[in-house]
Formats: structure tokens, sequence, C-alpha cells
């Protein structure tokens, strides 16, 4: 039986930008799960939660194509807490909006480089969204350490 693959960013860019920034947010004490699917169909690069509950978004953007061909960001703005785009040190940062957070990155670690403005969730969504993000990080773990069984998300 294959196993069903963990989801991955799409280009060696953007997963390198994304492995910085997780394990930035992990030095804070905030987990992250990539490529999160939201109740409005979209898809997180990073959904990352603290310790309080604290919902982040990161939208990391590997190219200037990357960033002008996609503007869905705003669609994330109602599932968070914050927001933030990710990208690495050569992305021109004047086209990142300045209404929200930037984040430059690499593979080995990020710095926040202006903070995202706090708009807190609903407690009814946030309560929906903690429940599946638990739900889908043990179907992943579940699937590394268990390979041969079929857990999907």
């Amino acid at each position: 039986m294959p196993m069903i693959p963990l989801p991955r960013p799409q280009s060696d860019a953007a997963a390198a930008i994304t492995r910085g920034v997780r394990r930035m947010l992990a030095e804070r004490g905030v987990r992250g799960l990539v490529e999160f699917s939201l109740a409005n169909g979209r898809r997180a690069d990073i959904l990352a939660l603290a310790d309080d509950g604290e919902v982040t978004i990161v939208e990391v953007k590997s190219s200037i194509i990357d960033f002008k061909t996609d503007q869905k960001w705003p669609e994330y703005l109602d599932y968070c807490d914050r927001f933030f785009f990710a990208v690495d040190a050569d992305f021109p940062v004047d086209l990142i909006p300045a209404e929200c957070g930037l984040i430059i990155a690499d593979a080995f670690g990020a710095e926040i480089i202006r903070p995202a403005p706090l708009a807190k969730l609903a407690a009814a969504r946030r309560k929906t969204l903690t429940l599946k993000v638990a739900h889908i990080a043990m179907a992943r773990l579940h699937r590394v350490e268990d390979p041969g069984l079929r857990v999907g998300e």
C-alpha cells in the first residue's frame, strides 16, 4: 500500500523559506503546520498556534511572479489573529502591503522585519480552527509513525 505523502511547499525556494519560518516560530514556542486547508477552501502555507491559542498565518512568496499572480491573501485574514508574508532576502519588500507583517527567511532561520497587527478571532472560529489543527496534526503524525496505514486529512 503506497504511503500518502505529507504536504510540502511547491518549490524548493518556498520550502527553504517555510523551513526557516517554522524554525523561528518554534524558537518562540509557536508550532506550525504547512499547507493547512481552511474552511473557505484556501490553503495557508503555514498556520501556527501559540501556547495562548493565538493563530498566525504566514503566506510564503518565493518570487515576484508568485506574489503578483496570487492575490488571495485577504481571504486568510478571517482565519488568523496575525498575518505575515515571508520572503527571502532578495525579494523587493516594498511590494508587501504595509498592513501585513513581514518576515525575511532562508532555510536556516527567519526574522520578523515588520510585526503583524493583531485582529482577534471570534471564539467560535478559534475553537473550530484549533480542533481542526489538532486533528490534522495527529493524522500527519500517525502517517509518519505507521506509514502502512492510510490516514487522510
